[in-house]
């Protein structure tokens, strides 16, 4: 049986996580705007540094019971989803390089 308190600790989990994904998103989409080479290293560093933070706050809130991984894999799966459209806006595809 799920109490109330159990139910608001998810609910803040979930918001909490979604927030960190929209941080990180609106973090790449700051730097694909000014960045003229989205390839740089350091982006790159940058990027799957805050990637894996937020799979293991994820991780966190899945152990804890605070979500389930399958919504866990969701936001995960979401974000990427997002960045991979930033890319698509900035990067030229591989059919498109001359």
């Amino acid at each position: 049986m799920t109490t109330p308190t159990q139910i608001d600790l998810s609910q803040r989990a979930q918001q909490l996580l979604r927030e960190d994904a929209n941080k990180i998103e609106q973090l790449i989409a700051v730097q694909l705007e000014n960045l003229t080479a989205p390839k740089c290293p350091l982006y790159e560093e940058v990027l799957d540094t805050q990637m894996f933070g937020l799979s293991r706050e994820i991780d966190f809130a899945v152990r804890a019971g605070l979500i389930t991984r399958t919504h866990g894999k969701e936001i995960l799966s979401e974000l990427e989803q997002k960045l991979a459209y930033l890319y698509s806006l900035v990067l030229p595809s591989p059919n498109q390089q001359g």
